[in-house]
C-alpha cells in the first residue's frame, strides 16, 4: 500500500513542483527512499533508555547502496550502535573527495500518535524523523548514486553516523577525509557556514542536613543556590560585549535543578545544570572562567556559600568562512537547480559539522525544509528534498571540475 501511495501521491506532488514535466528516478527514488528510512524506528537509546538504536537502519542504508552499485560499509561503535559509510565516484590518486554526512538517529517519538508512518499531504511527507534529518540523508545517498552514475571526476562519500542526538559517538569514532563536506541537516535549503558551541556546566551547592523544625541546625541548599540562578539571570540578560555577525550574541541558561531528600528535611545538597551556548572561538576554558568568575562573586555576597563547579561536555562552534569553495559550489548549484541565490546563514543549532570542521575539512549544512524537529508534528517539504539531490549532486561537478570565478 506504501508504494502504490509513493507512486501516486509523491509522483504528483514533484510533478506539480515541477510545473507538470515527467518525474525523474532521482526524485521518485529519494521519497520513496526517505519514505522507508522513517518507517524504520532508530530512536537514540542514549536519549529513551531500551530504544531501538541505529543497528536496522545502518543496515537498510548499507544493503540500499549495495544494491544501487556504491561501496557500503558498516562501523559497529557498541551493541545497536552502528554508523554506515557509503561511497560511490571515480576515487583515484589526487583525485577529489565530496563528504556528505547525516545522522540515522532520532529523539523519541513523543507524543506522535504514527510516528514511524510516512504520511504525506501536499508537499510535506510527516514522520518522526523526517525533518531531522531522514530526509537530508536520503538526499545525500541518491546523490552519491548520481555523481557515480554521472562518471564524475571525484569521490563522493556519505557518512550516516549514529548518535548525532546525544553523545557524537559516530562522527567522532569514523577516519572521514576529504577536500569540504556538507552536512545535510534541515536549513530550509539555506547555505549554514557557522553554528554555535555549546558548554554544559554542573554547579553543586552542599549545605548541612537537619530536621525541618530546626532549620537553625541545618544549612539549605537550595536557598543558597537563589543567589546563583539570580546571578546567571543577570549574566543572560547583560548586553553582549560581543555579537557573531550571524549568530547573535553567546547566550546561557539554567537547565536542570535538583535537590532535597523529603519535605521535612533542610537539603544539603542542590545540583543545577546550565548551558552556555558559545561563539566561534569561545573555548571551554573560557566557559569555565566564566563559571568561577561567577560563583566568586556570589561567594563574596554570602560567605557561607559552598559552590563547585565542572564542565560536562563541551561541543565546539562551527565558522567556515562565506568564500570557501564549497559554499561558492553550493552557491552556484543552488542557482543551476532554482534560479535564484542562496541565503549563506547562520544556524541556531549545533550539529557533528563542527567535528568535521576541527580536522580542518572546509564544512557547510545544507538540507531541505520543513518543520517539527523534536517536535510532535514533524513534517519535510518533498519538492526541497528532490531539490538537494540536485543541488548536492550540481556542487559535486563544481567541486570535482571548478568553473573559474570572475576577476574581481
Amino acid at each position: 500500500m506504501l508504494e502504490a501511495h509513493l507512486r501516486c501521491c509523491d509522483a504528483r506532488t514533484v510533478r506539480e513542483h515541477r510545473g507538470g514535466g515527467p518525474v525523474n528516478d532521482p526524485d521518485r527514488d529519494v521519497v520513496a527512499l526517505l519514505s522507508r528510512l522513517v518507517a524504520v524506528d532508530s530512536v537514540n537509546p542514549g536519549l529513551v533508555p531500551g530504544a531501538a538504536g541505529e543497528a536496522r537502519i545502518a543496515q537498510v542504508v548499507h544493503d540500499w547502496a549495495r544494491a544501487e552499485g556504491l561501496a557500503a560499509e558498516l562501523v559497529e561503535h557498541a551493541p545497536g550502535r552502528t554508523s554506515a559509510v557509503v561511497r560511490g565516484g571515480r576515487p583515484g590518486p589526487g583525485g577529489r573527495r565530496l563528504l556528505l554526512c547525516g545522522h540515522l538517529d532520532t529523539v523519541g517519538p513523543g507524543g506522535m500518535t504514527e510516528p514511524l508512518t510516512p504520511r504525506v499531504q501536499g508537499d510535506r511527507l510527516h514522520g518522526r524523523g523526517a525533518y531531522d534529518m531522514k530526509a537530508g540523508l536520503a538526499a545525500a545517498l541518491v546523490a552519491c548514486r548520481e555523481a557515480q552514475r554521472a562518471g564524475l571526476p571525484g569521490e563522493v562519500v556519505v557518512a550516516a553516523v549514529a548518535d548525532e542526538e546525544d553523545r557524537s559517538t559516530g562522527i567522532q569514532a569514523l577516519d572521514l577525509r576529504a577536500d569540504a563536506a556538507i552536512v545535510t541537516e534541515p536549513t530550509e535549503m539555506a547555505i549554514g557556514v557557522a553554528h554555535k558551541g555549546f558548554v554544559w556546566t554542573e554547579i553543586t551547592v552542599t549545605g548541612v542536613a537537619a530536621h525541618g523544625s530546626r532549620p537553625e541546625l541545618g544549612v539549605d541548599a537550595i536557598v543558597r543556590t537563589g543567589p546563583v540562578l539570580v546571578a546567571l539571570d543577570r549574566l543572560g540578560t547583560a548586553p553582549a560585549a560581543r555579537r557573531h555577525p550571524l549568530l547573535g550574541p553567546a547566550t546561557v541558561h539554567a537547565s536542570l535543578i535538583t535537590g532535597g531528600q523529603e519535605a521535612s528535611t533542610i537539603p544539603d545538597r542542590c545540583v543545577l545544570t546550565i548551558e552556555h551556548r558559545t561563539l566561534p572561538g569561545t573555548t571551554a576554558a573560557d566557559v569555565e572562567a566564566s563559571v568561577a568568575d561567577l560563583l566568586d562573586r556570589c561567594r563574596a555576597a554570602d560567605p557561607a556559600l559552598v559552590a563547585e563547579a565542572r564542565t560536562l561536555l563541551h561541543r565546539p562552534a562551527l565558522e567556515t568562512e562565506p568564500d570557501a569553495a564549497v559554499v561558492h559550489a553550493l552557491a552556484g548549484a543552488h542557482g543551476e537547480v532554482r534560479g535564484t541565490p542562496a541565503a549563506v546563514t547562520g544556524l541556531s543549532y549545533w550539529a557533528d559539522s563542527a567535528f568535521l570542521a576541527a580536522r580542518g575539512i572546509p564544512t557547510v549544512l545544507f538540507g531541505p525544509g520543513g518543520q517539527g524537529a523534536h517536535a510532535d508534528v514533524e513534517w519535510v517539504s518533498l519538492a526541497d528534498t528532490v531539490d538537494c539531490v540536485r543541488v548536492l549532486v550540481a556542487a559535486a561537478r563544481r567541486l570535482f571540475s571548478p568553473v573559474p570565478r570572475p576577476a574581481t
